[in-house]
């Protein structure tokens, strides 16, 4: 097979690059991984693989290994060995569970990023704005979708709530999963070469629509619970899958806990920083201070209760996260201060 036709196949399974490497080893895109190592797929073949030596050493962080999504280059021999991972364009991360912060990698080298949440008891704006947090500084593209579509007479008011709490430029689609023409609206989005990950949390339909997206009951599905419309697991390990689009997804576990990194900009909630900005105090509280266009915003209902207080706690999940990544990079750096590009700002009225 001819470097041409080699780099057309990985193109298949979303590889950008233009040339192939030169030092005799293999390129491959990891499409899932066990404990028993990772399943890889260089455009025409799946085959297994092991990790090099230097993935397993104790101390290395968790985003410096391998993961779904990843192109790496892999050496030959029984099994294969993953000798390097190619440079990230996007990165879809949380922080992990735990009080030791650690960053989980969801999903690398990705376009989209499809939250899913069903219109049943599973809908939470204040969820899916956490979501929506996570992937701003991802480098891909957030698309909401709502999902049992059928179950619900009332959809059009919480799709028109939901659109009311979102930036205008992110998408929302609601859709039934079992049915095909109502997937269809998501085609733009798994063009060939593309590479989307769908998260959203257990029971919100994303094994079903995975299903429906492969055209086979490929993935397991299971029914939810009454009283609050949660499942129990079904998918229990990323998976990159080969879409009959032509593009390609990254199923997902559903996620109990969405932690943020700390390095968040919010920029989901730049109505709110600008409101601030009119605020008679640069350092307002937005409490009983004179002079405060948040508080005067809430009262006239240009700001919505719920809204300010999931932004009030994302915000300090940010800070509180912030000052944990900074502790550790200090250490990392040998106790030296870390350069903050913002100043503190005293107590004083606008100009």
């Amino acid at each position: 097979m001819s470097d041409a036709e080699k780099i057309e196949r990985l193109r298949s399974i979303g590889w950008r690059g233009t040339a192939l490497p030169t030092n005799g080893l293999r390129l491959a895109r990891v499409v899932a991984q066990h404990r028993a190592g990772y399943e890889l797929h260089d455009g025409e073949t799946l085959f297994g693989a092991q990790p090099d030596g230097h993935f397993l050493k104790r101390g290395i962080a968790a985003e410096d290994r391998p993961v779904v999504g990843d192109f790496v280059e892999v050496a030959a021999g029984k099994p294969p060995h993953i000798v390097s991972v190619l440079p990230r364009r996007t990165t879809l991360s949380r922080a992990a569970a735990g009080e030791r912060y650690e960053r989980q990698l969801i999903a690398t080298n990705i376009d989209y990023v499809l939250v899913l949440t069903g219109l049943d008891g599973d809908f939470n704006p204040a969820r899916i704005e956490r979501y929506l947090s996570l992937t701003e500084d991802s480098g891909a593209q957030p698309v909401v979708l709502l999902s049992k579509l059928d179950t619900r007479d009332d959809a059009d008011e919480q799709i028109a709530a939901l659109r009311q709490r979102l930036p205008a430029q992110t998408p929302i689609h609601a859709l039934n999963g079992k049915d095909p023409a109502s997937v269809a609206q998501l085609a733009a989005y798994l063009l060939p070469g593309d590479s989307a990950v769908l998260v959203g949390s257990s029971g919100a339909g994303k094994s079903t629509l995975t299903n429906t997206l492969l055209g086979t009951a490929r993935m397991a599905t299971a029914e939810v619970r009454s009283h609050d419309s949660r499942g129990r697991h079904t998918t229990t390990h990323r998976a990159l899958l080969q879409l009959p689009s032509g593009g390609c997804m990254i199923d997902t576990p559903g996620m109990r806990e969405l932690k943020l990194t700390g390095e968040e900009n919010l920029d989901l909630f730049a109505d709110i920083a600008l409101l601030a900005e009119a605020c008679r105090f640069a350092d307002c509280g937005h409490g009983s201070e004179p002079g405060c266009a948040v508080q005067v915003a809430l009262d006239n209902g240009e700001l919505a209760s719920g809204r300010w207080r999931n932004y009030l706690k994302l915000h300090d999940e940010r800070e509180e996260q912030a000052a944990t990544l900074e502790a550790r990079l200090r250490r990392q750096r040998g106790g030296r201060p870390i350069e903050r590009p913002h100043g503190h700002r005293g107590q004083r009225e606008r100009d």
